[in-house]
Parts: structure tokens; sequence; C-alpha cells
């Protein structure tokens, strides 16, 4: 199978990290142990189907909600490094962006609801969140990697996709899909 090769900042110092010349690295080439039957990330222009999620609050996150809305879907998990350095971003995204029309749904794969939840208590995380269930899963499967983030715009389909962290300034730029 010809993989695509993609130059994106990220791939590029982790080519040089790695001893690499930087000239290019394999798009979704690397992810974590025990995610082979993950799916790829959606490719931009993809439909993106969603579902009604229960959020850590009780709440109910509605998928008629996100219609004509911008979409940001961010799988994590609580035990995660890379998600902790990016989830603070995240939050200040959403807290900037979300009276301009930005919505965000979380999913932790955590393996149980209290962990991600009491996670999100301590860090003090308002951004709604929820368990990728086995529900969720049939509709929005985590794909390869973690963290990921997925921009759904206005029209539905992909705008963005991204798996491992990315820098604070391209989760601040993810707005301009606003």
């Amino acid at each position: 199978m010809k993989q695509q090769l993609t130059l994106t900042r990220r791939n590029l110092l982790a080519s040089l990290a790695l001893g690499g010349t930087g000239l290019a690295v394999a798009q979704g080439s690397s992810s974590p142990p025990g995610d082979a039957r993950a799916p790829a990330l959606p490719q931009p222009g993809a439909a993106l189907a969603l579902t009604d999620v229960t959020l850590m609050d009780g709440s109910v996150w509605r998928a008629s909600g996100a219609a004509g809305q911008v979409l940001v879907v961010y799988w994590w998990a609580s035990w995660c490094p890379f998600c902790a350095v990016q989830s603070p971003h995240i939050e200040k995204l959403w807290r900037k962006e979300r009276s301009r029309g930005l919505q965000v749904l979380a999913l932790s794969i955590d393996r149980t609801p209290e962990a991600a939840a009491g996670y999100m208590r301590q860090k003090g995380y308002t951004f709604p969140a929820g368990m990728l269930t086995p529900d969720v899963a049939k509709v929005l499967p985590k794909p390869k990697g973690l963290p990921v983030v997925v921009v759904r715009g206005r029209a539905g389909k992909v705008v963005f996709a991204e798996a491992g962290e990315m820098f604070p300034e391209d989760i601040e730029g993810l707005a301009k899909f606003l």
C-alpha cells in the first residue's frame, strides 16, 4: 500500500529528532501499540457523522445542535501524557471561541467515566466531554493515535484532522474554520 507523504512542522521535527533528513515522514505512520485496528484519520472533504453523547455531567450533547456549526471532535485520555499537554489548549480554544459558535466534543477513552470526570474536575476543564462508549464508537470511532483532533466544518465535512500532540498555535489556529 502506497502511503501519502506529507511535510508538516510536526513531521519535520519528528524526522529530525529521529536522525532523519527532515524531508518527509509518512502521514499516520506512527500510532500507539494496540491501535492496529483503529481506523485511519478521516480525510478532508469526507462527511463526518455524529451521534448524541451523554456528557460527564449527565447532560446530553445533541448531534442536531452541531448542524451548520464548526465542531472540534477531540479523542483523549487522562493517562495520556500528550493529551495532558494538549487539553489545556483545547480548553483555551473552547473558552475563547464558543461565543463565536465553535463547538467541542471531547471523547475520553479512559476505562471508567470516573477517571475521566475526576481528571476533568481536577484540571478545571469545561469543554463538553463524554465517554467513547461502544455505541458512540459505532458512529465516531477513534482514529489511530492519541490525542486526535478532527474538525467538522459547517457543511458537515471534515476540514482538518490530526493525530498526535499539536502545537499550541496550531490549536488556536483551528478558529480559522469559524
